[in-house]
């Protein structure tokens, strides 16, 4: 930080490593390095973020730049440059595709649970009935206590979050350094170009929404484009440098797997148990017994409830308070004695439920859900990225009419093209993430992001028949 004019001013770095603590985890090395075979991810990634995150988060400065003032972040960035109904169904797309988000926290916490007390695999043999109306009630409890308006759990979470983080670098770092002190059940990587070359094949791009959903959410830090000392020059040089360390730390935390897993033999459950395995390893690596696995698993537990109950109710918050009530039924804003809005969490509680019961119906494999639930919120989460691109283009098609001082390219044209092409890339790997040869996987794929968009549809004719009287 520096002092400027007596308000304290962002600098570049400072800016990238603030960014890089919210955009990226450990989870995404897993969830690439199981779905893009191995050491194979590492160019995957390199793809990913040359061709669509360093642009993404370039736009989404100059959105932050244009319309510093406004506080509904991507909703109020559609009202500026379209209108009030749109903003309503980006505030709307951005708080529903929360919801199969919020149904994966208690299955990841009955897991990092398991592990905590157990240390072993053991809640992969579960039933999935028996897990998903475990997850049920973790549920219920989260929604009393979001239902309470309990502050504490924003510190839980911002500590467990910043642990988690410490807990990420420290693993890359000391599998990178294990081969110097250790060669305990190392595996020796052949550097040739056959081990990292992916195969551009039907597979590969089934799986881009993993890499998208992974990348994106930089939208977050869009607030902070106009508090830095220099916004114009200084927020791309911010933006390149969360870009390199992000890919940095995806190749070199996929280069360490690689030395404990063997590319060509990834584990059925190395989304369900990958980094309770890595941390376990690690401790015996270094003849620490399972401390890094108990720290990492109570770390995870109490990470995955807190940003659950949070998820409840602050996506609500934004949608409630940032749109148009033209738009809304006002029996939603009804509030209770601590300030939560309880037929707005009514809602949330239907459509979780749903969403964590009838998968139990079709899917009897615990890995496989797990999996299932990685893949459709990679599919959900992406879909409010898709107004950040209609967001930039408006904007770009505005011209000079908001002005900014931070311009991500300053030609009308090549701005619209740079939003079309993450619009239709996000597009494309939501539309291909939803494949699956499982039928009953394949159907909760198409249905689910329907659904909870198209119920968005809905609310406007119901605050419109309550105008009416």
């Amino acid at each position: 930080m520096q002092q400027q004019n007596g308000e304290k001013k962002i600098l570049w770095y400072s800016l990238a490593f603030m960014a890089f603590s919210t955009v990226w985890g450990f989870g995404n090395v897993i969830n690439g390095f199981s779905e893009y075979g191995g050491l194979k991810a590492i160019v995957s990634w390199i793809l990913i973020f040359a061709i669509y995150f360093v642009p993404y988060a370039l736009m989404v400065g100059e959105l932050g730049s244009a319309f510093k003032n406004a506080g509904g972040g991507v909703s109020s960035w559609i009202h500026e440059t379209i209108g009030p109904r749109m903003a309503y169904y980006a505030g709307w797309t951005y708080w529903v595709v929360h919801m199969p988000y919020i149904s994966q926290k208690p299955s990841a916490a009955v897991i990092a649970a398991s592990w905590a007390v157990f240390q072993d695999k053991r809640a992969s043999d579960m039933n999935t009935t028996v897990l998903q109306l475990v997850c049920l009630v973790i549920f219920l409890f989260a929604m009393y206590l979001a239902g309470k308006g309990v502050n504490m759990l924003k510190q839980l979470s911002t500590l467990a979050g910043s642990a988690m983080f410490i807990m990420s670098m420290l693993f890359v770092v000391m599998m990178l350094g294990a081969p110097f002190i250790t060669d305990q059940g190392l595996l020796d990587i052949d550097w040739s170009v056959k081990t990292f070359m992916p195969t551009f094949d039907a597979k590969f791009f089934m799986g881009l929404s993993i890499l998208v959903f992974a990348v994106g959410g930089c939208e977050k830090i869009s607030p902070y484009v106009n508090k830095m000392k220099d916004p114009s020059r200084d927020f791309s040089k911010g933006m390149v440098a969360l870009a390199v360390m992000v890919a940095l730390t995806a190749i070199l935390g996929t280069i360490a797997l690689g030395m404990m897993f063997d590319s060509n033999h990834i584990p059925q459950d190395l989304m369900t148990n990958g980094a309770y395995y890595a941390f376990q390893r690690l401790g015996e690596y270094y003849h620490m017994g399972n401390f890094f696995v108990i720290v990492y698993a109570l770390t995870n537990l109490v990470g995955q409830f807190s940003v659950m109950v949070l998820s409840i109710d602050a996506p609500l918050r934004m949608l409630l308070e940032s749109a148009d009530r033209d738009y809304i039924p006002e029996k939603l804003f009804v509030k209770n004695e601590n300030g939560a809005y309880t037929n707005g969490h009514k809602l949330v509680m239907a459509i979780v439920a749903v969403l964590i019961v009838v998968p139990a119906f079709g899917i009897k494999n615990v890995d496989v859900l797990v999996r299932w639930l990685i893949k459709v919120n990679s599919v959900c989460m992406p879909l409010r990225y898709l107004w950040v691109f209609v967001a930039y283009i408006a904007l770009k098609r505005a011209g000079d009419r908001f002005p900014a001082a931070y311009r991500f390219v300053r030609g009308r044209g090549l701005g619209i093209f740079f939003g079309v092409w993450c619009f239709v890339f996000t597009a494309f790997a939501c539309i291909t993430g939803i494949y699956s040869e499982d039928p009953f996987q394949l159907v909760l794929n198409i249905v689910t992001p329907f659904l909870l968009v198209g119920l968005g549809f809905i609310l406007p004719r119901m605050a419109g028949k309550e105008r009416r009287g």
